[in-house]
């Protein structure tokens, strides 16, 4: 069994593995720098077993900023009934891709 962790970057959980890459809202660093994420919630190990944090762990996590991309075009549409009112917005979130190297 693997090491997994939930971890928590800007205010959402993740549940990553060693070298998992994963999709996070944008982080201002540039690409190929070291991130140092400290909100380790929960480690599960096989040979310590799980560890809860209350409500963090005092263990790191780093993570290498791979990319910053923009993820796909969500259509938004309004509309008003019997009025012929219609509008239509799209959105793109801004996405950076990182790799957990170490748990």
């Amino acid at each position: 069994m693997a090491k997994l962790a939930v971890i928590k970057i800007s205010g959402k959980q993740y549940l990553v593995e060693n070298s998992d890459e994963i999709f996070v809202n944008r982080i201002n660093q540039k690409e190929g720098s070291i991130l140092s994420i400290d909100k380790l919630m929960e480690f599960d190990n096989e040979k310590t077993g799980i560890n809860v944090g209350n409500p963090f762990l005092k263990t790191k996590t780093k993570a290498k900023i791979l990319e910053h991309l923009q993820d796909e075009k969500i259509r938004i549409m309004t509309y008003k009934a019997k009025s012929r009112y219609r509008k239509t917005k799209g959105f793109r979130a801004k996405l950076t891709k990182i790799k957990i190297t170490t748990l």
